[in-house]
């Protein structure tokens, strides 16, 4: 009986305090992650760091890349290469001339695999020359669990990244803004086309009112796989879903989770939230549980800040600065880093 007691104990418990993200929503997806943006905080996730196929939503990489260029006006002549890559294209014709901005919407939109192989040769001189910046990116970015090896997305044993790094990835791409309208266009008219290219991203034009842009992807092979992004009450969240039969639900089931559970609070520079009302400059403005007890900015400042604010305050000293403001300037840019890249709930 004693026995019986304990065990009916131990499951009560587990039901009280639901393991984060597993208990919280239901995904159809093999692989999820849910973060909010400026943090990177991770809300939800499953399986969300193994390495799988990611078909196309790859191209978000190949656009953020395009446009960071500094070349969108230029010209690209359309080489025999590009017009005959496999899949989903935007119909180039072999020598056509058609501006990178043009191209990287016909990417985004329309998912063009023709599109993904022009911008390549273009911006990296080849297609291999391009693949290399990719990769440099994604270690420059931290996404430890990625590698390209084609700038579109078509299934190769040695094409793969994690809803993890995708999610990583697009909270960058999100902070450009020629890329935040790429992403958030509903159509586009290429002055090569006499018609507009539609964005295949449904959650943007007709399923979820508070998406902002994302990116699609499918293959036999693959499955589905879909980033979105969402904005509500002044909070943004990236949703990454990777083989998932129901993705729309799914990303739209994050969404609500989210925005139901979550809200953005001021911090000050201990990681304790401002309960008065007031705020300050010396605060910084991050995703806690809206009505529960949430710890997590104060754990990531307890846990990693301290070394990093007596460097700051070692390279204030060096400059022989004693201005309080800047100081504060500073601490506060540091602790923002930390959080931003801290995304290991």
């Amino acid at each position: 009986m004693r026995f019986i007691i304990c065990i009916v104990i131990i499951i009560f418990s587990f039901l009280s305090f639901p393991i984060h993200g597993h208990a919280a929503v239901n995904v159809s997806a093999q692989h999820a992650i849910l973060i909010e943006q400026s943090s990177g905080r991770v809300l939800f996730e499953k399986n969300a760091d193994e390495a799988t196929s990611i078909a196309s939503i790859t191209k978000i990489m190949t656009a953020i890349i395009a446009v960071e260029s500094g070349k969108m006006n230029e010209e690209v002549t359309v080489s025999r290469d590009a017009i005959y890559t496999e899949g989903s294209s935007i119909y180039l014709e072999q020598g056509e001339k058609m501006t990178l901005t043009d191209l990287v919407y016909g990417l985004m939109l329309r998912s063009g695999n023709d599109a993904a192989v022009a911008i390549a040769e273009h911006v990296g001189e080849s297609e291999e020359g391009f693949v290399y910046l990719m990769n440099e990116k994604a270690k420059w970015l931290g996404m430890e669990n990625t590698h390209f090896d084609n700038p579109h997305g078509l299934d190769s044993d040695t094409h793969y990244s994690s809803a993890h790094d995708m999610a990583i990835l697009m909270q960058y791409a999100m902070e450009n803004p020629i890329f935040q309208e790429i992403s958030g266009a509903t159509s586009y008219l290429s002055e090569n086309r006499s018609y507009h290219w539609q964005n295949k991203n449904k959650l943007l034009t007709y399923f979820y009112e508070y998406c902002t842009g994302g990116k699609t992807g499918y293959t036999k092979q693959t499955g589905r796989t879909l980033i979105t992004t969402a904005e509500k009450n002044g909070m943004e969240l990236i949703a990454v879903t990777l083989d998932a039969p129901d993705d729309w639900q799914d990303h739209i089931s994050m969404f609500e989770w989210g925005f139901d559970q979550f809200e953005m609070k001021e911090i000050d520079m201990n990681g304790e939230a401002i309960t008065n009302g007031g705020t300050s400059k010396d605060t910084v403005r991050v995703p806690l549980y809206k009505n529960k007890q949430d710890n997590w900015a104060k754990d990531v400042y307890l846990k990693q800040n301290i070394p990093a604010l007596r460097t700051s305050n070692a390279d204030v000293n060096t400059h022989e600065s004693n201005d309080k403001e800047d100081l504060m300037h500073t601490v506060m840019h540091v602790f923002h880093s930390i959080l931003r890249w801290d995304t290991h709930d």
